[in-house]
């Protein structure tokens, strides 16, 4: 008589679970205590992947926006964050200068108030042609010091609090679950969120810029700890009972050996996110590609034995 044998899985797949894992973080504010992503850097040597979005720099911190004074030609760009007219505020939508010398005591420009107290400045906007001088108790910002929209848009991606994914996977973690080697392994994000998978829209401020960013994850990239990496381009489908031995439509695997050997017995099975940021403001836009926020659990796989009696 022949019986087939392999832990508590006779030829069947296990039933779905959320695994029980902790988030890795590669990086940690040390005031707030959470995780930060970055930008992802090239790695010498690697691929290069030829599709997808590209990163697509910083922006220009200085930027014409004339809607406000129902200024349309030319629409909201980036300018040059100095020229012979002096720098460039955002606030001010002008090119600033000292004036030199001052106006005397008196004069319309001071704004009521006295020489000495702040200063009068020319204020030169060439998309108008229009030279106007203003008063200010402290020097305009210049801008061309101040953050550029990819720092602001950084700012955004902050508040979204973007977390590694909830690892679902089949068969489950657990010292009572095993997997067969030749078996279809599912994956999937678990009850995915804004926050996990996307899309999520946050707006920042900072230096006259505002900048509105959403963000997205475009694949999860899972190790399977046999040396073998799976890129799904989707959140992965939920693994039900009634789908047998069928494999995974979106997301899935296959292992040809066991993890007998493999420390604790177990295969370590680690989801990263890969984020694409998309931002839009101060006339311009861009595209910001972030990684960093991953997920490890443990499944045991095991060889089915045949014994004769």
């Amino acid at each position: 008589m022949f019986a087939l044998l392999a832990g508590c899985l006779i030829g069947t797949m296990a039933p779905p679970a959320v695994a029980d894992s902790k988030t890795v973080c590669q990086q940690q504010d040390p005031l707030s205590g959470t995780c930060l992503v970055w930008v992802v850097v090239e790695v010498p040597d690697a691929e290069p992947v030829s599709d997808g979005p590209k990163d697509t720099g910083s922006g220009q911190s200085c930027y014409w926006d004339g809607r406000e004074q129902n200024l349309y030609d030319p629409p909201p760009e980036p300018v040059p964050c100095s020229s012979e007219y002096g720098y460039w505020s955002n606030a001010y939508r002008c090119y600033i200068r000292l004036v030199d010398p001052q106006p005397p005591a008196g004069h319309p420009a001071w704004k009521g108030h006295e020489p000495g107290d702040g200063a009068v400045y020319d204020c030169y906007q060439p998309q108008a042609d229009l030279l106007i001088q203003i008063w200010a108790a402290d020097p305009p910002e210049n801008s061309g010091a101040g953050p550029s929209p990819r720092e602001v848009a950084q700012l955004a991606i902050d508040d979204m609090q973007l977390r590694a994914i909830d690892v679902g996977i089949t068969p489950s973690p657990g010292a009572d679950r095993i997997g067969l080697v030749g078996m279809p392994v599912w994956m999937w994000a678990a009850n995915p969120d804004s926050h996990t998978f996307g899309p999520i829209t946050a707006t920042a401020s900072a230096g006259g810029i505002t900048i509105t960013a959403t963000a997205k994850v475009q694949k999860v990239t899972w190790r399977m700890g046999d040396g073998t990496t799976v890129e799904c381009r989707s959140a992965g489908t939920p693994y039900k009972a009634s789908y047998g031995k069928k494999p995974s439509p979106d997301c899935g695997h296959v292992y040809t050996s066991s993890s007998a050997g493999k420390p604790g017995g177990t295969y370590t099975v680690t989801a990263t996110s890969s984020w694409v940021i998309t931002w839009e403001g101060a006339g311009q836009s861009g595209t910001i590609l972030l990684d960093g926020l991953e997920r490890s659990v443990e499944i045991t796989v095991g060889e089915a034995q045949v014994l004769v009696n």
